[in-house]
């Protein structure tokens, strides 16, 4: 059975998709103060009290369940000693209001497609496997889970962008997406010397220009 967790961690996620970011780092503070709102979803998480909706927050900030990482490691690895104290400071992730998040898009594809939405994901191990189950948007060359263009049967194939599953014009050219700024197809150019960057990178690794691509 899900619990308030899982809860917030799918309003959270619907929040996102919604203003198609789920394959970009947010800040964390965004999580509390705008997404997902104490006072506008205590109902929805089903807690009883602020202080069990901040205990939720710093769980899922501490990194419970594998559902969103937090950044820089010291912060995440401070909230999960907090998590762990016999009486924690259920506010204490207010101290840390430059952090940065970061989705699983994984587990974000289950909520989103409504297949084991609350399961959650496998460990990753070290070794030669290919488990994918763990897959965090950030600045790295770690590409977003799309949700499938078969999934959205109120989506044309062909007429959404893969990257943040806004609808593009049909009627010209596209070039870059309207809403997100990345490319329909092919591979992610800077725009400055041409060379090959990432989903998410706001400067190229090579001239070190702003790419448009945030």
């Amino acid at each position: 059975m899900p619990d308030e967790l899982d809860r917030l961690f799918e309003r959270l996620v619907q929040a996102l998709a919604e203003e198609s970011r789920l394959a970009v780092p947010f800040p964390a503070a965004e999580v509390y103060e705008r997404l997902v709102p104490y006072r506008s979803n205590r109902s929805r998480i089903k807690v009883a009290t602020h202080q069990d909706y901040e205990m939720t927050v710093l769980r899922l900030f501490a990194g419970e369940r594998g559902y969103l990482r937090l950044e820089p490691d010291d912060v995440r690895e401070a909230m999960q000693r907090e998590v762990a104290e016999p009486n924690p400071d259920t506010a204490y992730f207010r101290n840390f209001p430059d952090a940065r998040a970061m989705v699983n898009g994984r587990s974000a594809e289950r909520v989103l497609l409504g297949e084991g939405a609350y399961a959650p994901p496998l460990t990753v191990e070290s070794g030669d496997g290919d488990d994918d189950s763990v897959d965090y948007t950030s600045e790295n060359p770690i590409p977003p889970v799309v949700i499938p263009l078969a999934a959205r049967r109120d989506v044309p194939a062909g007429n959404q962008c893969a990257y943040c599953g806004g609808m593009l014009p049909t009627n010209r050219k596209v070039n870059f997406c309207p809403h997100c700024g990345q490319p329909p197809s092919g591979d992610l150019k800077c725009p400055a010397c041409g060379s090959e960057v990432d989903v998410g990178w706001t400067y190229c690794l090579s001239c070190g220009r702003a790419t448009g691509f945030e």
